[in-house]
């Protein structure tokens, strides 16, 4: 499906949190709503107060009826909230991304990465991400230019990758 995507704004911080809560496979951990997410220190940090100078994103719309389907988004985290790994240049923004369920597999979730990482590659010399190796979602981030570096545990106990792009 070819989707309008446009930039994230400010007002998008409610479905920021909708997409927080499946970017971070908290339906997995048996949680039931985005709730989760605004309650969960460990992911809060990527959402919270969204509209930060640095924040960078986009949303994908419905073509015909402009509802929301997925967003991507990049935030540069404080010193508090940082991922530990020494093998990510300081000044690096981590990248979040999440299609609703029913629109998976369908070149949105692409659509959403070219459109970020365009916007990224202007500001940032780098871009991470983290995800679990167990999730084929790793396949994209390989295909639009991400690398592993390292991993590391996740929330939930298991092994993540630590990607990187560098512009």
């Amino acid at each position: 499906m070819r989707a309008l995507i446009r930039p994230l704004r400010q007002d998008d911080e409610p479905f920021l949190w909708q997409m927080l809560y499946y970017a971070a496979h908290m339906q997995e951990d048996g949680e039931t709503s985005s709730d989760a997410a605004k309650n969960n220190p460990g992911v809060q940090k990527y959402v919270q107060g969204w509209g930060r100078e640095t924040d960078m994103g986009v949303l994908a719309l419905h073509p015909h009826d402009q509802c929301p389907l997925g967003a991507a988004w990049i935030r540069l985290l404080m010193e508090e909230e940082k991922k530990v790994s020494s093998l990510i240049p300081d000044g690096t923004p981590e990248l979040a991304i999440a299609v609703l369920p029913d629109y998976l597999g369908q070149g949105i979730g692409t659509q959403l990465m070219k459109h970020l990482l365009e916007a990224a590659s202007q500001v940032y010399p780098a871009v991470m991400l983290s995800v679990r190796m167990s999730n084929p979602a790793r396949y994209l981030y390989e295909r639009m230019g991400f690398e592993i570096v390292d991993t590391a545990l996740n929330r939930a106990g298991s092994e993540s990758f630590v990607m990187l792009i560098r512009f």
